[in-house]
């Protein structure tokens, strides 16, 4: 069966069934319901041992990290770094891949050797990267051996420089390459064209963490020294938007067990500020951890971040994490105000908001926050969108993008506009000349229109499986829970049902969102929650039926859990 698209205001897309062979077959061999055989299906769960690596993750799946290209060139230099005594500077991105890695090689190889520095850019003074004044500050403090964490796949001129004054790198990123590498000792990326890495989709730290890997199996360390930084690696996947899938899946399983039953003391304080106090999931890292530990590096210096991470006592790191907050509370300030003014300038400009693109440019937003920027503009207004602002005389940008479109690809092909650029298909950076930022906009969205489908500039809702809400039941629920952690690869299941009503408990809450108590048929009420849809209540209160797209949760009120639907959308019968 192909997959269907409901046509809506977003798009439905219901997942293709699986041969109803293929269901029976799954269900007898690890006894559950058809339902769930469906849904595991879908996700390439197809037999006893699939299922049991898929329900049990061990770190027994981890691939041998010597797989990777240069890995044994890695271990042998910093192993002759460490013999010798050498410098070693720790340098790494200021966001919370970049933070966390930092955090973890140094944390790890500082109980090795003392001859260790973190050097994290300012934002605002060096820009994304190997600055040139880093690798000033290593010459002038005598540090032979520089590691880059989630950063320097494209320094090729840093590291020409740094060779030359006899520093040597070990490069450790996850971004996407240019044609050429840099001159490095090491370039451990798993996204080079000739690396037969098995896993692609490692995050920064997770590249950091199996550099790690591989010189405790060199040493014949103890490995659980190392996996005591499974917290970090855990909120690095989560905050960076990657697959969880794979190997990501088993770091992030075995990362928030971590976070949750025994975490560093900056990872705890973190937990306690944000107020979180039951078992945290991905989606509370992705909200509730990851722009506090951001927020230091858009709003000051990312080293705080560091510190925090890497605090031993429970009172220095509550000291780190009260600070952290207060730059979070500044950075909420900043962003909503200048998101606020983005969106006008899309309503009010007649060719923006016609676009299939949205570019924009002002010299004195904060370049700290056009990232969350171009997240929210998308929200809003479903394209590519980039934020762009000044910075040490440059335009200096951050792109966000919407599901199946390459934005990475996009700005490549306006390459010839650009100073640099980098990063991934859904975020990237980049620095022009402020008088290009023109031709810039002009070019991007010639480049847009030519790529982009109808499909793609309308927000996609990926349903798994039509079922009754007589199924949704805690038999379900629990299984369901197995299947996490979830996140992009390995999302939460999402249903469809028909013909729903509710049953006359509907209302308003907090101005914007409705509550409201389903029913189908015959069947018991379920609570649903729909965020941001008070829209729907006056149809919703006269018992129009409808069809409804949802998620299940728990929820715990006063003591009380109970089952909830998560409502993602709401289409009534006249809406195709």
């Amino acid at each position: 069966m192909e997959q269907q698209v409901l046509k809506t205001g977003k798009n439905w897309r219901l997942k293709a069934i699986p041969e109803s062979t293929e269901v029976a077959g799954l269900s007898a061999a690890i006894n559950v319901n058809e339902t769930l055989a469906q849904l595991l299906i879908q996700r390439g769960i197809n037999n006893f041992e699939t299922a049991k690596d898929f329900f049990r993750p061990s770190m027994q799946h981890l691939h041998d990290p010597y797989l990777m290209k240069d890995m044994d060139k890695a271990v042998d230099r910093l192993e002759r770094a460490i013999r010798s005594e050498e410098k070693i500077l720790i340098y790494g991105d200021y966001d919370v891949d970049g933070t966390t890695s930092v955090s973890l090689v140094y944390g790890y190889l500082s109980k090795i050797t003392d001859k260790l520095e973190v050097y994290i850019p300012d934002r605002y003074k060096e820009g994304y990267g190997v600055s040139k004044q880093s690798i000033e500050y290593a010459a002038e403090n005598g540090f032979g051996l520089i590691i880059t964490l989630d950063c320097g796949i494209k320094s090729i001129e840093h590291v020409a420089t740094a060779n030359k004054l006899g520093i040597d790198f070990v490069i450790c990123d996850h971004h996407k390459p240019g044609d050429e590498l840099p001159n490095a000792i090491a370039v451990l990326d798993p996204k080079r064209r000739d690396c037969g890495y098995p896993y692609k989709e490692l995050s920064g730290c997770g590249v950091g963490f199996k550099l790690m890997e591989a010189f405790a199996i060199k040493h014949r360390l103890d490995k659980e020294d190392l996996y005591q930084f499974l917290d970090l690696v855990a909120i690095s996947i989560a905050s960076d938007i990657v697959p969880i899938t794979g190997e990501n899946r088993v770091l992030t399983c075995y990362g928030l067990k971590k976070i949750n039953q025994s975490p560093r003391p900056g990872v705890k304080a973190l937990r306690e500020i944000a107020g979180y106090k039951r078992e945290m999931d991905v989606t509370d890292v992705v909200f509730g951890l990851g722009p506090r530990i951001n927020a230091a590096g858009r709003i000051a210096h990312a080293k705080g971040a560091v510190d925090l991470l890497l605090s031993r006592t429970d009172e220095e790191a509550r000291h780190f994490a009260i600070k952290i907050n207060e730059k979070n509370s500044i950075r909420k300030d900043v962003d909503s105000s200048i998101t606020e003014e983005a969106l006008k300038m899309i309503e009010a400009g007649g060719l923006l908001k016609d676009s299939k693109s949205t570019v924009l440019f002002k010299n004195d937003w904060h370049k700290g926050v056009i990232g969350i920027v171009a997240s929210r503009c998308i929200e809003k207004f479903y394209k590519p969108t980039i934020i762009l602002t000044e910075s040490n005389n440059m335009a200096a940008g951050s792109a966000r993008s919407v599901h199946g479109f390459d934005v990475y690809e996009a700005i490549a092909q306006c390459s010839d506009l650009l100073e640099q650029f980098g990063g991934h298909m859904y975020a990237a950076g980049l620095t022009m000349k402020v008088e290009n930022v023109e031709a810039f906009q002009k070019r991007f969205e010639e480049v847009v229109c030519s790529l982009i489908t109808p499909e793609q500039l309308c927000p996609n809702l990926e349903i798994d499986l039509k079922i009754n809400l007589d199924e949704v039941n805690y038999k379900l629920y629990n299984i369901l829970k197995q299947m996490g952690p979830f996140g992009p690869g390995n999302m939460h299941p999402m249903f469809m049902s028909e013909e729903v009503y509710d049953n006359g408990k509907a209302k308003i809450v907090k101005e914007q969102h409705l509550k409201m108590c389903l029913r189908q048929g015959d069947s018991d009420s379920i609570e649903a929650i729909g965020f941001g849809m008070s829209e729907y209540y006056p149809r919703i209160a006269a018992r129009e039926k409808f069809r409804v797209c949802y998620t299940i949760c728990e929820n715990e009120f006063n003591g009380q859990k109970s089952l909830q639907l998560m409502v993602k959308d709401i289409k009534f019968a006249n809406e195709s």
